[in-house]
């Protein structure tokens, strides 16, 4: 039995999947290896939801990322799923030459290694695992699968800066992120509601990372994330959208080094900056403080703003999707959102939120509100598959 290998991995986790390729991909173990330089912990999953490993480690057996990979490694050739032909990764920034996934050369990770400024909680993990089965197995067929590819479809024009021309060509552009989960979103609601999903369609991508996508006709045409994945909408630990001119009073007036800048937007900002006390919105809803409060106020009310732009983008709204953690599971936040939609038209019924339906608008809403459940994961498996059987 050939089979594939999915690897997700980020600044503190490492997600993986194995899929079989016989006539279909059929998924057949799940596994997560989190708090990796913390609190290690892995869990692993068969197919039909048997908890195959579930195991807390000392700090020093799983102090970084290579070590995850080789705990992970180790524990997927004593239990062998079957032959494996090719590996799928994700990777954050793709930069403007990679519309679609690509097989992995030497020169190729290169190129992406020019990226890490502009993802550096992300391209540094993303490309760890590739490197290592470069030089261990340079034979075994590797895929990148990039975060930035699904919103090369932009209008260039939606994609300059308002800076001199020349930046655009080395690279200075919105890239937008998130683009696999958008990709999946897309294609299940052509699926489950192809009128809805081949018109108007706002998907809130809501997470640790967190960001928002306009669809037309299943396309992207505007993101509110651009050059780096700190653009948009507050997010766990990063700032959003911000004042360039925030930046500049910090560095002038507060002396602040530009590696001191990029820690503090990149790791102490968002929820946890505004709240004092964490970036996870579950902790923050469990708490009355003043400072959760402000939170998760402004998280809403950025969504609210963004939303409205780019409903502009879309020229209306005909459907607005939750999804990822805090979209699929929290009904309160989805309500208090969807709250900030009715003036576009947008209606919950709560009975359908609560229960996390697949529709969860009312039957009078103008506007189709659903939440559809994401996986990354599947859409990098479909690619690399694709890829190696052209």
């Amino acid at each position: 039995m050939d089979t594939i290998l999915i690897v997700n991995a980020g600044s503190s986790s490492l997600k993986f999947e194995v899929f079989s390729v016989a006539n279909s991909l059929v998924r057949l173990v799940k596994g997560q290896m989190e708090g990796i330089g913390t609190t290690p912990h892995l869990t692993i999953k068969s197919s039909d939801g048997e908890q195959l490993a579930n195991e807390n480690y000392p700090l020093e057996t799983v102090p970084d990322m290579l070590a995850a990979m080789r705990l992970v490694g180790e524990w997927l050739r004593q239990r062998p799923q079957g032959q494996l032909i090719a590996v799928g990764h994700r990777v954050v920034h793709g930069g403007p030459n990679h519309a679609r996934p690509a097989r992995i050369t030497n020169d190729l990770l290169r190129e992406l290694e020019r990226y890490t400024p502009l993802a550096p909680l992300h391209q540094p993990s993303n490309l760890a695992p590739i490197r290592v089965l470069l030089e261990r197995q340079p034979h075994l067929a590797q895929i990148a699968c990039f975060d930035t590819a699904f919103h090369r479809s932009h209008d260039p024009m939606t994609d300059h800066y308002a800076i001199p021309a020349r930046y655009f060509d080395e690279g200075v552009r919105r890239y937008g992120f998130h683009g696999l989960s958008y990709e999946y979103v897309a294609g299940k609601l052509a699926e489950i509601a192809p009128g809805v999903g081949s018109g108007r369609v706002i998907v809130a991508h809501l997470g640790s990372g967190a960001s928002m996508c306009a669809l037309h006709q299943g396309l992207s045409i505007e993101s509110t994330l651009g050059f780096t994945a700190l653009d948009g909408l507050p997010m766990g630990t990063r700032c959003g959208q911000i004042d360039p001119g925030v930046l500049l009073y910090l560095l002038q007036q507060h002396g602040m080094t530009a590696p001191q800048l990029q820690d503090m937007l990149y790791k102490e900002s968002g929820l946890k900056g505004l709240s004092g006390i964490s970036n996870d919105v579950r902790a923050l809803l469990a708490n009355d403080d003043a400072g959760s409060r402000l939170a998760l106020d402004h998280f809403v009310h950025r969504i609210g703003l963004n939303a409205g732009m780019l409903a502009a983008a879309l020229g209306g709204l005909d459907a607005f999707v939750f999804t990822a953690g805090v979209g699929e599971n929290s009904a309160v936040m989805r309500a208090r959102i969807s709250k900030k939609l009715g003036w576009l038209g947008a209606s919950l019924d709560p009975a359908r939120n609560e229960a996390g339906d697949l529709l969860v608008s009312n039957e009078d809403s103008k506007v189709a509100v659903y939440v559809v459940p994401t996986d990354e994961e599947l859409m990098i498996a479909r690619h690399t598959l694709a890829l190696i059987a052209a």
